[in-house]
C-alpha cells in the first residue's frame, strides 16, 4: 500500500473543465474529480472523457489524483471504472467508490480494476478509498477496511448518511435543535477506530458551508484530535486550512523528537521509562511521538 499525504481531499466536479486548473494548483494533497452526486445525470458518461483527459494532460506537481465513480448499483459504475481507467491509464491514482455498504462492493471494483490492468499492460496498480455514507455500510465498516489491498481510505460522508438515518440536519449536515456534543462522533469513531485497525486512513466528511472558515478549522482540528488523517475540502479556500489543521504544528514536532531521543537514551542505559521536562516518558509516549515524527516526514516538515 502507498502512503501518501490526504490532509486535504478537494472535491471538483468533472463536467467543469474551467475548474480543472485551478484544483490542479490549489496545493491539495489529493484532488478527485466528481463523476457522482456533483455532475448532472445527463452529464455523466460525457464526464468521463473530459476526466481522463484532465489526468492525464495537466500539471497536478505531488497532488495525488482521483475520480469518484458513481455507485456500483447505477448503471454508470461499470463505464466509469472502463473508460476512465483506460483513458488516464497511469496518470490516475485513486478511484473513490461512494455508497459502499458490503465489502463486495469493494471486491467488485477490485476485481474489474485488476482485470482492467492487466488488459492495458499497466505497471502501477489504482488504489482505492471507500464512502461511509450507508448506516448498513457502517454496520459493516470493519470487513469494508479489510476488503482489499488495494484500499488506502475510508471517508466518512455524513450527507447521504445523516439521509440514510433519517436525522433532522440543515444543510450544513448540523442537527437543527440544539444538540449536546457532535450528533456524528459515534460514526466518526467507529470509520477511525475501523480504518487505523486495518490500517489504512480515515478521511473526515465535507464542510458544505465554505463561507465560514473558521467553523471549518475547528472541524478539521476536532477531526485530527480523533486520529483522523485529513478531511474533504468543496473549495479551494478550505485546502490550506486542512492542510494545516492535519499536520503536526513545529512545537509538537520538536517535542516528539525530544520525547523520541530520552526514551532511546533510557533504553540503552536499561531503563523502560525516563523523565523529560517533569513528565514521566515511557512506550505509549514513544508511540505517540513517533506517529508524529512519521508524519512530519511524510509532510517534509
Amino acid at each position: 500500500m502507498t502512503v501518501r499525504p490526504r490532509r486535504s481531499e478537494l472535491a471538483t466536479p468533472a463536467s467543469n473543465e474551467w475548474m480543472f486548473a485551478k484544483a490542479a494548483a490549489s496545493g491539495a494533497d489529493l484532488v478527485f474529480l466528481d463523476l457522482e452526486d456533483a455532475v448532472a445525470p445527463a452529464e455523466r458518461e460525457g464526464s468521463r472523457a473530459k476526466a481522463a483527459a484532465a489526468l492525464r494532460d495537466l500539471d497536478w506537481g505531488r497532488t495525488a489524483r482521483a475520480v469518484r465513480i458513481n455507485g456500483i448499483d447505477t448503471r454508470w459504475a461499470h463505464g466509469d471504472v472502463i473508460e476512465v481507467v483506460t483513458g488516464a491509464r497511469e496518470a490516475l491514482d485513486v478511484i473513490i467508490v461512494p455508497k459502499v455498504r458490503r465489502a463486495r462492493d469493494v471486491w467488485w471494483v477490485d476485481v474489474l480494476l485488476t482485470q482492467l490492468e492487466d488488459t492495458l499492460g499497466l505497471r502501477k496498480r489504482v488504489a482505492l478509498e471507500v464512502l461511509i455514507e450507508e448506516t448498513e455500510g457502517l454496520q459493516n465498516v470493519d470487513e469494508i477496511a479489510r476488503a482489499s489491498e488495494r484500499l488506502e481510505a475510508i471517508i466518512f460522508g455524513a450527507g447521504d448518511f445523516s439521509a440514510s438515518q433519517g436525522a433532522r440536519v440543515d444543510t450544513n449536515f448540523d442537527p437543527v435543535v440544539d444538540y449536546p456534543g457532535d450528533l456524528w462522533h459515534y460514526a466518526r469513531a467507529r470509520v477511525v477506530v475501523a480504518a487505523r485497525a486495518a490500517g489504512i486512513d480515515a478521511i473526515d466528511a465535507p464542510f458544505p458551508n465554505f463561507r465560514d472558515p473558521d467553523a471549518y478549522r475547528v472541524a478539521c482540528e476536532r477531526a485530527a484530535a480523533m486520529g483522523y488523517t485529513g478531511k474533504w475540502a468543496i473549495h479551494p479556500s478550505q485546502v490550506e486550512l486542512a492542510n494545516a489543521a492535519f499536520a503536526p504544528t513545529p512545537d509538537e514536532i520538536a517535542h516528539a523528537r525530544k520525547v523520541v531521543a530520552a526514551y532511546r537514551e533510557a533504553e540503552a542505559s536499561g531503563r523502560g521509562a525516563t523523565g523529560l521536562d517533569g513528565m514521566l516518558v515511557d512506550a505509549a509516549h514513544l508511540r505517540h511521538a513517533d506517529n508524529i515524527t512519521r508524519t512530519a516526514e511524510l509532510f517534509g516538515l
